[in-house]
C-alpha cells in the first residue's frame, strides 16, 4: 500500500492511496475498509479503481513526484 499526497501536483484530490490485494473479496475487504474509516472521520472519496488500473497507468509511476506519506509492503 502507498499513500501519496498529491495536493501539491493535483486539483483532483490531495491523496491517493495505491493497493493490491490477491483476490477479489480481500481487495472488497480493503476498500471497504478505507471507505469506512474515511467516512468516520468526515472525509470525502472520488471514488476507486481496480488493479488493472493500478498495473495499465503505472500509478505509482505517474505520480512518482509525489511525496510518499506511507509505504508498506
Amino acid at each position: 500500500m502507498v499513500l501519496l499526497d498529491i495536493s501539491e501536483l493535483s486539483v483532483i484530490a490531495d491523496y491517493f492511496v495505491i493497493c493490491t490485494g490477491s483476490n477479489p473479496r480481500q481487495i472488497q475487504a480493503i476498500a471497504s475498509a478505507i471507505e469506512d474509516a474515511l467516512n468516520e472521520a468526515r472525509v470525502s472519496t472520488r471514488g476507486r479503481e481496480g488493479p488493472m488500473e493500478r498495473e495499465y497507468y503505472r500509478l505509482e509511476r505517474l505520480w512518482s513526484e509525489a511525496p510518499t506519506v506511507v509505504y508498506l509492503q
